[in-house]
């Protein structure tokens, strides 16, 4: 919450325990699979904390939150990326979520609790759709 301390990796280990290789897994991937993608984090106020950020050129890929004992991943998907999520092999749990998610000019929004590996295979489907969309 400290906006002159940015995160670094011995205190997000400490913050997110055994979820931080679970993190790095996401981080490194969407990294890899995105030529020319960067990481930075961003703090977006008192109440939210940091955040931190894959982005290529344009947009970003995935936002990754970090809380107490584990961490969510939030993405916003655009009309052709959502069909493709709704189609794809997800689980049912975010294709509910991301249905139910408000519509706006942007895409559609969703914060993905991650605490299992299951979730991070989901998670790797998901930035793989946001890249190619």
């Amino acid at each position: 919450m400290d906006k002159a301390f940015v995160p670094d990796d011995t205190s997000l280990k400490k913050a997110l325990g055994k979820t931080f290789t679970m993190w790095k897994d996401i981080e490194e991937n969407t990294l890899s699979s995105k030529p020319g993608s960067s990481g930075s984090w961003n703090i977006s106020g008192a109440k939210y904390g940091w955040n931190y950020r894959v982005t290529d050129k344009k947009r970003v890929l995935v936002y990754l939150l970090p809380r107490d004992g584990f961490f969510k991943a939030a993405f916003v998907f655009g009309g052709k990326a959502y069909d493709e999520v709704m189609a794809g092999r997800v689980s049912d749990n975010i294709k509910s979520g991301l249905k139910e998610a408000k519509p706006y000019a942007e895409g559609r929004g969703i914060r993905i609790v991650v605490d299992s590996n299951k979730i991070v295979r989901d998670i790797k489907k998901l930035i793989d759709i946001k890249i190619r969309n």
